[in-house]
């Protein structure tokens, strides 16, 4: 039983909290049962598990939790990233929330078990946020690095301006669909050059990054097994 707050692998949490020790170290921290039972459900092998009560008194767990009502279980992972392949590719650009890197993690999984690939100026996807907002689906379904241009396939991209609907645009395998932050531009280069734009007609300014992306994963997914 831990109950000294110098403790080793308290420290280790606490280090975790912050970017550079996470890039450091290559770990990641998942707070709470249900984030600790998918890492087992999708058979990754952690450094160390901390349960309150069992491993460590319950208020030194609580002192490097991230959570405002504190934590019964925390898990200790090696970070891992895939590749970019497979029919369906959700690629960000410059979207800095770790909120809304982590939803779409989640929404690229559960409706088109697609892989989402962090392009530059995105939030880290296992900051302890990102990996709440996923639920479990940044260790399920980790996400890739790449540029665009390395992407190969249909590249269509989210644009409020766009003329045509998402509704109204073919849809070809493999698809990556692009995603830029709320306020910020989508990619330049060579790769833009290649991009179809779409948009999603809505009757308030505009959606939320995460939210213009589930809606956009559901529609394309179905469509694309309908097609199968």
């Amino acid at each position: 039983m831990i109950t000294s707050p110098d403790n080793d692998k308290l420290k280790t949490i606490r280090k975790l909290q912050q970017k550079s020790w996470r890039a450091k170290l290559g770990l990641f921290s998942a707070e709470g049962e249900d984030l600790v039972g998918a890492a087992e459900a999708a058979g990754r092998r952690p450094e160390f598990v901390l349960r309150a009560g069992e491993d460590v008194e319950p208020e030194l767990l609580d002192a490097v939790s991230t959570l405002g009502s504190g934590t019964r279980v925390i898990g200790v992972y090696g970070q891992c990233w895939a590749e970019p392949a497979g029919d369906l590719l959700v690629y960000l650009h410059g979207v800095e929330d770790p909120g809304n890197v982590g939803t779409i993690v989640r929404s690229a999984h559960a409706l088109g078990d697609a892989t989402v690939v962090l392009g530059p100026g995105c939030a880290d996807p296992y900051s302890p946020k990102a990996v709440r907002a996923s639920m479990g689906s940044v260790i399920a379904k980790p996400p890739a690095r790449a540029s665009l241009d390395a992407l190969d396939g249909h590249k269509l991209a989210l644009d409020a301006n766009a003329e045509h609907r998402l509704g109204e645009v073919e849809v070809r395998r493999p698809l990556v669909l692009v995603m830029g932050s709320e306020r910020g531009a989508l990619p330049a280069g060579a790769a833009a050059r290649e991009i179809e734009r779409a948009r999603i007609p809505v009757h308030a300014d505009s959606l939320n990054v995460a939210m213009a992306a589930t809606v956009a994963l559901y529609e394309v997914a179905l469509r694309m097994a309908a097609d199968a």
